[in-house]
């Protein structure tokens, strides 16, 4: 698969490094405990397809033809936020990719719908305003993950709400994309998809 190489385990290492920001930054939503700064607010990240630690669906996958799942979310009020974003990986100790960035979605959306076209997309199929970055395998839009050969994998769709719009282009680095998103994130949330079906 194009997107399992160095260059790419060093864009999701920047995916866990930003996690690990959050978490200094006293994002304690992500370990279950009260959090002592305030500035990162959860965000309640659903499909309609699979739930949290259950497995991706194979129609969402290299293997169907669905493209992206649904996704929808919700938070307490964030009067603050301008724009989201949502990061997809799969990271565990054996595969490392990024499946998916989509930014500068408006801030009054909260939901995705499934099947967001990639490269050629007319205005009116992605979220008004939204840019798709471009993967490790030069193309933009969702790349679904391929199956390993026992179907393992952790697949993470997380949404961040941020303080503003994102001034970078579709072809802007991964790495840059993905700290600018950190520098902005007010406000984060991840549903996560264990193994495919």
């Amino acid at each position: 698969m194009g997107l399992r190489h160095s260059s790419t385990r060093s864009v999701v290492a920047k995916v866990a490094a930003a996690t690990l920001v959050f978490a200094a930054a006293g994002c304690g939503f992500l370990r279950g405990g009260a959090s002592a700064a305030e500035e990162i607010a959860p965000i309640n990240v659903k499909s309609s397809e699979f739930r949290q630690g259950g497995a991706l669906p194979l129609e969402y996958t290299c293997q169907g033809s669905l493209g992206s799942p649904p996704l929808n979310w919700s938070s307490q009020p964030l009067p603050k936020v301008k724009t989201f974003a949502v990061v997809v990986d799969d990271y565990s100790s054996t595969s490392q990719a990024v499946h998916w960035i989509i930014y500068n979605i408006d801030a009054r959306t909260t939901v995705l719908a499934p099947g967001i076209p990639a490269e050629g997309a007319k205005p009116n199929d992605v979220p008004p305003g939204s840019k798709q970055a471009r993967l490790a395998n030069g193309k933009r839009g969702y790349n679904p993950p391929c199956p390993e050969s026992d179907g393992k994998g952790n697949f993470r769709f997380s949404v961040y709400a941020l303080s503003d719009q994102l001034e970078l282009s579709e072809s802007t680095p991964l790495a840059e994309i993905l700290q600018g998103i950190a520098d902005l994130t007010i406000a984060r949330g991840r549903l996560t998809a264990v193994n495919i079906e």
